[in-house]
């Protein structure tokens, strides 16, 4: 066969004209048309022949899947054709389709797990895909205005995202990651529907002003500012939106965030869209929720007996015939269900993201619950050639509460158990204590049952949280990003609390019926560039940041009155009405040299409206040092060690938020009603201003952190140790003022330093990971000492600072801020014992200055522990959280209030019933500053409990079933007596007890 190149040559070369015989036009014509023909023959084989070289390879429909480690479908998995920029992503359950033809090479990658490339023979392909270990390093981390790969961190970041988040009926956000971070503790607020907890960052930075983090929500800063009718404002955000916690801990990293950054920041960052076919998520969680445990009382056969021995005629005569456990009356089982639906996928070049939610709860305490409703959009399209990338996210919740009457709790505990629930009477059919006419004893503890049926305390809260941020890549500088980000955190609550007339709780006023409202509007503009550029020269990368940040915000309740339940107005509440600004500019520098040293910089002036114009601005900078130890030529021959840096920063960082929006002007308030100033033939009502101070600023904390990452076996053991120290200056105390230099008995100012240091360690291994059984176990301490080091700005002889009031008496406090203590230490009397151990009544040890107070432990814990551990066998898995605190005191007020006789022989024409502590003390009288109320409070508790199983691929390989069960508030292992020994405040006071919650879940993916 002759070559289609000999073909070709021969057209090339050859002239028809020069064999044309004779010179005939039509001669000539009809001759060239002949020889053109021919050639057109001869040609079109080898045209046939090329066609069947060039052309590709046929190309056909070729399917597989893809799983994890644990045999679990891999969704989202990039399968690409090598060489070639065609690809697609596996679905929900993990198979694939893709055209390709025999010979091609597949490349399946996915973040965290090591590339695998396999060729395409025809049959179907399975595909394994397992951790890279190694690489694990190069995901990127969220930070302040940007992102950094986790190698390349200089400061103490964490980070822990979906795929490790707490499981079961979890209603607020910070639920999510409790026990999992070193050295950040979250104390729940009580077992109330959506109630959350508190949160400290490395302990607390301040006495008086907030303690909470900064909380960043998609590149939009949340206030501290509570959000009327919600027991916790994390609570008006859906859990299943979130995609993952950053969580800034030292002032290296925080800086960036300036004078709102002294106690952390935390980054939260929600699920977003992606491109591909249409996926729906279904997932679901019903639940049970029942009291763990209940405060041990006297029983009523107990309480016949003691007042039988000890009570007067009258109180033996106020005894009933009842047999009541007021606890068991005001308990009940709380069933919850929580519902969520997503859609994601692209259109064309819109990858989107829409879920909608529903949530409700019943509280363990009856009238109590929560109902949600939430809807949330997120859109990232990108064009002109994804130079310019948009992000979309818009969040709008509706949350209806009813409060319960907490109060209820206590006097459930404290309540006579002879009488019962009901009577017929005019106070709503319910038990309750009146005198001689009838009518309802005010002072009286008031019947459990009716304090929670015969008050209403509902609320309406609208919120909506959004952010767009455009991210353009300069054309004529493709080094140079431009970000612009706006965004707004905007809430409406409506509420209203109702007491009928009838009601003994309000019945000498005539019930009570108050409405309030609140409006927030907050908005965020932000603009920054950020220049990167590898200069390959000299072995660098440059990464720096600019930038500028306008943020205001408004409060606004509008006046209401408040009125007995026929509508008469009691009195009026003053309008109230907030505006502030915060004005920012920013820098960071980012410098690596020969990917082995690291070097970020970076400096924020903040200006606030909030303080007078000579302390309004502030800087904020910070330095960091980083050594990637392990790349050096000296460490490679050691294969055991995969991975080693060095981490040194310094921070300083500030906190505005000290509980006034206006702090250093005088807020002018009427004086009561009784001291009008007379004039003329009538009086007028004076005006006087609460105390203030026109110099007051915001706390000031300097901080140092040193730290290490390692990882060990190819990044099986890996982990993070940090060091740290922080000092806060400018403390702000309510200190009391120079004579007639302000109209109070204390005015809040600057005036105090507290130091805090620690050390937390953190530790993630891979125990096993090969073969059907994988078992993975996460592991964090955290040692926190902190301690105050000035409380006045003179030389001053003061005991120090009391705080930390109680229940009983008349303005109890039994803690108090001292130089050289930790805050908050409680200041007690030092009980004596007798030979038997029992407590003595009244006597108690004094110092040799013949003081009784003395300073006795702490509500602090001294080490904070995380324990979650992970397993795997096939289609089954089963996991568990752990948390202890050690070294954590609680005042035990519940005993202290209700553990004496007195309690019982009240003489104000009704009896009350006492706990059984009284049976080993036989107090007569109350004994609230006795040290044997201080309870080490130290504890071992199993958060969270959970089995699942993944069915893997349904109806017909096109959906994925996971059904799940967890128990939460497992077990406590604790010396403590109370309810609970997890009490933030160390003061125990009859607060909602959480609830133990069974739940099932049901994940279903099409």
């Amino acid at each position: 066969m002759q070559t289609f190149t000999h073909y070709t040559n021969q057209i090339q070369t050859s002239n028809p004209m020069k064999e044309l015989p004779g010179n005939s036009m039509a001669q000539q014509a009809r001759y060239g048309l002949k020889r053109c023909l021919t050639r057109v023959k001869q040609i079109l084989p080898a045209l046939f022949i090329l066609a069947s070289l060039s052309a590709p390879a046929q190309q056909k429909p070729v399917s597989g899947s893809v799983t994890n480690a644990e045999n679990k479908p891999m969704e989202g998995v990039s399968v690409l054709l090598k060489g070639k920029t065609k690809g697609t992503q596996t679905r929900a359950d993990g198979t694939f389709t893709i055209s390709a033809a025999e010979g091609d090479t597949l490349v399946f990658e996915y973040i965290g797990f090591a590339t695998q490339s396999i060729a395409v023979n025809g049959s179907a392909i399975r595909v394994h895909l397992s951790p890279d270990k190694q690489n694990t390093l190069n995901d990127v981390v969220v930070i302040g205005y940007g992102s950094r790969s986790k190698k390349d961190l200089t400061g103490s970041v964490a980070s822990v995202t979906s795929k490790d988040f707490q499981q079961g009926a979890v209603t607020t956000p910070d639920q999510l990651v409790t026990g999992k971070v070193a050295g950040v503790v979250i104390t729940p607020n009580g077992g109330a529907p959506g109630a959350g907890g508190t949160i400290r960052v490395r302990g607390g930075t301040s006495l008086s002003a907030s303690n909470n983090p900064l909380i960043v929500i998609d590149g939009v800063p949340m206030t501290n500012d509570a959000v009327s009718g919600v027991a916790n404002p994390l609570s008006l955000i859906n859990p299943n939106d979130i995609e993952s916690f950053n969580i800034l801990k030292d002032a290296s990293a925080t800086a960036i965030y300036g004078n709102r950054a002294s106690n952390g920041v935390i980054l939260i960052t929600t699920k977003s869209g992606s491109s591909g076919k249409l996926k729906l998520n279904f997932n679901s969680v019903l639940s049970q929720s029942v009291k763990r445990n209940e405060i041990d009382v006297v029983k009523a056969d107990e309480y016949r007996a003691i007042v039988n021995e000890k009570g007067t005629a009258s109180e033996k005569a106020m005894l009933g015939k009842a047999n009541t456990n007021w606890q068991d009356e005001i308990y009940q089982k709380a069933f919850g269900g929580d519902y969520n639906l997503s859609a994601t996928g692209g259109i064309k070049k819109l990858p989107y993201r829409l879920s909608a939610g529903y949530t409700y709860q019943d509280g363990i305490l009856k009238t109590s619950n929560m109902k949600r409703t939430s809807v949330s959009l997120n859109l990232t399209p990108s064009f002109f050639n994804n130079t310019l990338k948009v992000n979309i996210n818009l969040k709008g919740v509706y949350q209806k509460t009813r409060f319960a009457d907490e109060g209820a709790i206590g006097a459930a505990i404290g309540f006579d158990p002879t009488q019962p629930v009901h009577i017929s009477n005019q106070y709503g059919n319910y038990y309750e204590w009146v005198n001689a006419a009838g009518i309802p004893i005010e002072l009286a503890t008031k019947n459990p049952v009716a304090r929670l049926m015969l008050n209403s305390s509902l609320s309406d809260v609208y919120r909506s949280i959004g952010s767009i941020k455009l991210d353009y890549k300069l054309p004529f500088f493709p080094a140079i990003t431009a970000t612009l980000n706006g965004g707004y955190d905007i809430s409406k609550t409506e509420g209203n609390t109702f007491i009928p007339a009838y009601a003994a709780l309000s019945y000498q006023r005539g019930g009570s019926r108050t409405n309030y409202t609140q409006r927030r509007n907050d908005k965020l503009l932000d603009f920054y560039l950020t220049y990167a550029k590898d200069l390959r020269a000299i072995e660098s990368r440059l990464d720096a940041t600019v930038g500028y940040s306008y943020q205001t915000f408004f409060r606004g309740a509008p006046s209401y009155p408040v009125q007995d339940a026929k509508g008469n107005t009691l009195q009026t509440q003053i309008a109230d009405s907030t505006d502030n600004t915060l004005l920012s500019v920013f820098a960071r520098f980012n410098y690596t040299f020969k990917n082995k040293y690291l070097l970020t910089a970076s400096i924020r002036r903040d200006g606030t409206s909030r303080f007078s114009p000579n302390n309004r601005w502030g800087n904020f900078p910070s330095a960091a040092l980083a050594w990637k130890m392990k790349e050096e030529d000296f460490m490679k021959g050691i294969t055991w060690l995969s991975d080693l840096k060095l981490r040194a920063g310094f921070g300083i960082t500030g906190n505005q938020e000290i509980g006034s929006y206006y702090p250093y002007l005088p807020i002018y308030v009427p004086g009561a009603d009784n001291v009008q100033y007379p004039f003329g033939n009538g009086a007028i009502i004076t005006y006087r201003p609460n105390p203030y101070d026109a110099n007051i600023k915001w706390e000031t904390t300097t901080a140092w952190n040193a730290g290490v990452d390692y990882g060990f076996l190819s990044n099986r053991i890996s982990g993070t140790l940090d060091f740290y120290y922080k000092k806060t200056k400018d403390l702000l105390a309510a200190v009391p003022p120079a004579a007639g230099a302000n109209l109070g008995n204390s005015v809040l100012t600057n005036v105090g330093n507290i130091e805090s240091k620690g050390v937390e360690l953190a530790i993630n291994a891979s125990i096993i990971d090969k073969g059907p059984f994988t078992w993975k176990a996460n592991f964090n301490i955290a040692y926190n000492d902190i301690k105050i080091l000035k409380l006045s700005n003179n030389d001053s002889a003061s005991v120090g600072i009391r705080t930390g009031g109680i229940g009983g008496g008349t303005g109890n406090m039994i803690q108090i801020n001292t130089v050289g203590y930790a805050p908050q230490a409680f200041y007690v009397y030092k009980q004596v014992y007798d030979a038997n151990g029992k407590p003595v009544e009244g006597v108690f040890n004094k110092d040799d200055k013949g003081d009784m107070f003395y300073r006795y432990k702490s509500a602090n814990p001294k080490l904070t522990m995380g324990f979650t551990s992970q397993f795997a066998y096939k289609k089954w898995d089963m996991s568990f959280v752990m948390r202890s605190n050690i070294g954590n005191y609680v005042y035990n007020n519940v005993k202290s209030g209700g553990g004496a006789y007195n309690s019982i022989s009240t003489g104000a024409g009704y009896i009350g019933n006492v706990n059984s502590d009284y049976l080993n003390t036989r107090f007569q009288n109350s004994q609230f500053f006795s040290d044997y109320y201080i309870e080490n409070a130290s504890f071992l508790r199993m958060d969270n409990l959970s089995f699942g199983y993944n069915f893997g691929s349904i109806l017909r390989q096109k959906a994925t079933l996971r059904l799940s069960a967890v128990v939460q508030n497992v077990f406590v292992i604790t010396k403590y007596s109370g309810l609970d020994p997890e009490i933030y405040s160390g003061i125990d006071n009859n607060a909602y007890p959480r609830p133990r919650i069974y739940s099932v879940g049901i994940n279903l993916t099409y």
